[in-house]
C-alpha cells in the first residue's frame, strides 16, 4: 500500500489506557502523529506507559478511551492478525523462535502470507545480506548458537521480511553489552535512513533517542511532556528533558 506524504502512518487522538479495576491509568490523555518516513522515539522511565503505547498501535491492547488509527483506519476496525503483519515488531533478543533456523525466523511472515517459495528465498537472502550476516554463514544457524547482537540482527530482518509499512522496536538494544549497542544502533540508523522506513521505537537511553530519532516524545507517568526534534530536544528546558540531558555530562575522573 503506498503511502500519502501527507497524512499520519499512525495518530494517537486523546488516547487513555488502564487496566480493568486499576486506580490510575497507565497512559493518559496522549495526542500525536507519526509522519511517514521518520522514527518516532518514545524516552521514558521504566512504567511510564511507554510499551503500553506500543502496544496499542498494533492492536495487542485497545485504548480505554480515545483512538488509535493506523494508515487511517482505527485499530478497533483493523482485523489484528492483517495488522500484525503489516507491523514489523522487534523487541530485546529479537523474539526468535529457538527451534527455527535463522533463515525459517525471517521467513515467517511472507511463509504465512502465502510468498512463492523462490521469492521468500531471494527476500531472506537480501534481508540477512543487509543487516550484516552472511546468508550461507548464518541462514542454518539456530538463535542459540548466535551472539546476542547478531540475533537482534535477525529480529530485525524478521521485522522487515513482508515489506510492513510500520516498524515497532521495544528497547530492541538494550539487552546488549555497550559496545555492541553502539555499534547495532548506528547501523540501524543508516537502514532507516537507506530504507525510509516509519519507526517508532521504546528505550529509556537518551542517547539512542537523539542518535535514531526524527522527533522525540518524553513521557512521564503516562503522559507525553514534550515532543520535539533532537536539536530542539536538546534546548528544552523541561524539567524532565534537562534531568535526562544532565546524564550525557560525563564526571570528572579522580574528584
Amino acid at each position: 500500500m503506498s503511502q500519502v506524504t501527507n497524512t499520519p502512518l499512525v495518530e494517537f487522538r486523546d488516547v487513555s489506557f488502564s487496566h480493568a479495576g486499576a486506580s490510575a491509568p497507565i497512559i493518559s490523555h496522549l495526542s500525536f502523529t507519526v509522519n511517514p518516513g521518520e522514527t518516532l522515539v518514545l524516552l521514558g522511565e521504566s512504567g511510564c506507559g511507554k510499551t503500553t503505547t506500543l502496544k496499542l498501535i498494533n492492536r495487542l491492547l485497545l485504548p480505554t478511551s480515545g483512538q488509535v488509527l493506523v494508515e487511517g483506519k482505527a485499530t478497533s476496525d483493523w482485523e489484528p492478525i492483517r495488522l500484525r503483519r503489516r507491523t514489523g515488531y522487534v523487541i530485546q533478543e529479537g523474539g526468535l523462535f529457538p527451534h527455527f533456523t535463522v533463515e525459517r525466523n525471517v521467513a515467517l511472515v511472507p511463509s504465512l502470507e502465502r510468498w512463492d517459495d523462490s521469492k521468500i528465498k531471494q527476500r531472506v537472502s537480501e534481508l540477512l545480506s543487509l543487516v550484516g550476516l552472511e546468508p550461507k554463514d548464518f541462514g542454518a544457524r539456530y538463535p542459540s548458537e548466535l551472539s546476542g547482537g547478531q540475533r537482534q540482527r535477525v529480529g530485525v530482518a524478521r521485522a522487515l521480511a513482508a515489506e510492513p509499512s510500520l516498524l515497532l522496536l521495544d528497547e530492541p538494544f538494550g539487552a546488549l553489552d555497550p559496545l555492541t549497542r553502539a555499534g547495532l544502533q548506528r547501523e540501524f540508523g543508516k537502514l532507516s535512513k537507506t530504507l525510509k522506513k516509519t519507526a517508532v521505537l521504546v528505550t529509556h537511553d537518551v542517547r539512542e533517542a537523539l542518535l535514531l530519532g526524527s522527533r522525540i516524545g518524553l513521557m512521564h507517568k503516562g503522559r507525553l511532556v514534550l515532543l520535539e526534534t533532537p536539536e530542539d530536544f536538546l534546548k528544552s528546558q523541561d524539567e524532565h528533558a534537562r534531568g535526562y540531558l544532565e546524564t550525557l555530562e560525563l564526571p570528572a575522573i579522580g574528584k
